[in-house]
């Protein structure tokens, strides 16, 4: 069903909850990846996607169709992820952990993660980068998205994604070949 299909659905009295059941069904396993990218834990990852669909829910009937909907899941989707790793950085910090660490042991210990040493490093570099250059990674890299797409997301340029970007890919390489 197309996202427009879905919205007058959802617009439907009486078909709401029928109507998101099937955007659930429909961005639910993208934007747990895409989460999942940014944060690293599982458990996280499922807390946040469900963070999300709440968010989601609750807004739905002031949505306007100025954006699209998936950019605007994601949109919600990724403030959810930045705001939750906001909050871990400073528990971590309140509680003299290093927060970087824990990502590196969360990453050693995934047991949904079953890729080679390469993927592992690769990893490793992305959940190093700074959160916004994590995103705009993610976004660009793995879910192959337009910069106009990832500006909707991020609500920034594109000029500023295509910089973003631009250094974190560089900051990745640079990672890889000292890991080598």
């Amino acid at each position: 069903m197309e996202d427009k299909d879905l919205l007058t659905l959802f617009r439907e009295e009486g078909r709401e909850n029928y109507a998101f059941n099937l955007i659930v069904e429909k961005y639910s396993e993208r934007l747990y990846w895409h989460i999942r990218k940014l944060t690293a834990s599982h458990e996280d990852t499922n807390d946040i996607l469900q963070n999300t669909f709440i968010k989601a829910w609750n807004a739905l009937p002031q949505f306007r169709e100025e954006s699209r909907l998936y950019t605007w899941l994601y949109r919600i989707a990724t403030n959810e992820s930045l705001t939750f790793i906001k909050r871990a950085k400073l528990k971590a910090m309140l509680s003299l952990s290093d927060y970087s660490r824990q990502i590196e042991n969360q990453l050693e210990a995934d047991c949904y993660f079953d890729g080679d040493k390469t993927q592992t490093l690769l990893r490793r570099a992305i959940m190093k980068l700074p959160e916004k250059q994590r995103a705009v990674f993610n976004l660009r890299y793995y879910e192959e998205m337009k910069y106009e797409d990832i500006s909707e997301i991020l609500d920034t340029s594109v000029g500023a994604l295509k910089a973003s970007y631009h250094h974190a890919f560089q900051k990745v390489q640079e990672y890889l070949k000292e890991s080598v």
